[in-house]
């Protein structure tokens, strides 16, 4: 028998996407383990090894990350060799983060552990399931998340769309 309290949290979108979330941010911490600055190093790294945004500005517009805090997060993914700064070709008055052999290569081991945690947080979902959950998150976010089985596959030569 479904009490009235089951229906609501069934049907409470806040408290599915909090839950998911909470699961998500534990498996996905584990896995990143000791990367600079955690979750949000990690993010920034998929984005600069993706190679789109044109500035290091552009950069923290793109994840919401507040300018001054992302120069706080590149100065220490420098200092860890994963990332450096350069003149952006199209305009130099713009400084572009790229990212290092070393810092492709730890984001390629990264979302290998990623994918394997994501795994374990979507396991109660078929593979196919897994995917239209991906697109339809996309979807009604209105972008692309800063990490994704796609955005790994630009480092690791994989293919992860389930």
């Amino acid at each position: 028998m479904t009490t009235n309290a089951d229906e609501q949290t069934d049907a409470d979108l806040g408290w599915s996407l909090g839950t998911l979330l909470r699961g998500y941010r534990e498996h996905v911490n584990a896995a990143i383990g000791e990367f600079p600055h955690g979750q949000r190093g990690y993010e920034t790294m998929c984005a600069v090894v993706r190679g789109d945004q044109p500035s290091q500005l552009a950069l923290a517009t793109h994840l919401g990350i507040d300018r001054t805090v992302m120069t706080y997060l590149v100065d220490d993914l420098v200092e860890a060799g994963l990332v450096e700064r350069r003149a952006n070709p199209a305009d130099r008055r713009q400084r572009q983060v790229v990212a290092t052999e070393a810092g492709a290569e730890a984001v390629a081991a990264l979302c290998r552990q990623v994918a394997a945690a994501e795994a374990g947080v979507l396991s109660g979902l078929e593979p196919e399931e897994r995917g239209t959950l991906r697109q339809l998150l996309r979807k009604a976010a209105g972008a692309a998340p800063a990490h994704s089985p796609e955005a790994c596959a630009v480092v690791t030569g994989e293919d992860h769309r389930a």
